[in-house]
């Protein structure tokens, strides 16, 4: 007979290993961390359009959009097998398969389409609503009630941006408009679901087995995209060591290193919360234009991105009064 004695009532238990980040309620400082990481992710990210169009400079929309992917998901498979990352479990996959649909396809593809044919700057700008847009899908997923604020925030930071593209469409909206906001769409899902994930497995490896599930697919579009470019280099195009660089940046830090730092904030700090961090990328994003791009700042563009972030501002401040009231 064992001679192991039982733990007294009330006495503190051992817990088993767990992945899982500890609680906002263990750890006080994790919502600061988590700030601290998201904004690392964004700063990661806000490089991503002029790394873009700067690869479009040799290579295809279409390989620039999936071949970032394959790379990335070459990156992850690599990393999963080092690390000997055990299968992700069947109340996983839902999420996975939207992080691998919305982050690691349709943003990196709709949006390097668009950039073919519009600049780095007014993407930037057309994107500003993809937190606000997170924070919506955050709240169909959960179940919030936010009040009036939040969706009249949401409601005036989409006018703006769709009345900045009309006023530089000539009063239409362009198609690279409409794969701008498709992929806002998209990437707010895979945001929204891979926050919600990051909170019970490393946000690395959720980017990691969405990159992979998505692979088949985003290896079939960058095979296409070289077909209808004329090859690898498309045609009247040369390759440089500026493309090069682009293409390895959106391959390795804006698809899979970037979503490390983002995840893990996304999950400490929550997602409305981290997401108000992603006000500055647009900004970011028409700064570092300037001096890799030569793209001159505009300033309507720069005024609308100030006027969307005080809307998107808006609605996670508000969304976050509801929630506590709620409570």
């Amino acid at each position: 007979m064992s001679t192991r004695s039982a733990p007294a009532a009330g006495a503190a238990q051992p817990e088993p290993p767990d992945c899982r980040p500890p609680s906002l309620a263990a750890r006080p400082h994790a919502a600061g961390s988590g700030l601290g990481w998201a904004a690392l992710g964004v700063l990661a990210f806000s490089v991503t359009f002029p790394a873009t169009t700067l690869a479009e400079r040799a290579f295809a929309p279409l390989v620039v959009g999936a071949g970032r992917s394959v790379i990335a998901a070459v990156i992850a498979a690599v990393c999963l097998r080092a690390a000997r990352v055990r299968f992700p479990a069947r109340r996983h996959w839902f999420g996975l398969v939207a992080v691998a649909l919305g982050c690691g396809i349709g943003f990196g593809v709709l949006s390097a389409l668009a950039l073919g044919h519009t600049s780095s700057s007014h993407g930037a700008v057309v994107i500003g609503v993809l937190p606000a847009a997170t924070a919506v899908v955050a709240v169909i997923r959960v179940g919030d009630r936010p009040g009036p604020v939040f969706w009249l925030a949401s409601l005036l930071g989409t006018a703006v941006v769709t009345g900045y593209a009309l006023s530089r469409g000539s009063g239409a909206l362009h198609a690279a408009d409409l794969l701008l906001l498709a992929s806002v769409v998209v990437a707010a899902v895979g945001y929204a679901e891979g926050g919600r994930l990051a909170r019970e497995i490393p946000g690395w490896e959720v980017v990691g087995w969405g990159l992979v599930i998505a692979f088949p697919i985003s290896l079939a579009l960058a095979g296409v995209g070289v077909v209808s470019g004329g090859g690898l280099i498309r045609s009247g195009h040369a390759l440089s060591a500026g493309a090069l660089l682009g293409l390895a940046y959106v391959g390795t830090i804006s698809t899979f290193v970037g979503f490390f730092a983002w995840y893990r904030g996304l999950a400490e700090a929550g997602v409305a919360r981290a997401s108000q961090v992603q006000l500055a990328q647009p900004l970011l994003t028409i700064v570092w234009a300037v001096p890799l791009l030569g793209e001159s700042i505009d300033p309507v563009a720069l005024l609308a991105a100030l006027v969307v972030g005080a809307c998107v501002l808006v609605t996670q401040r508000a969304r976050a009064r509801d929630g506590a009231a709620a409570r």
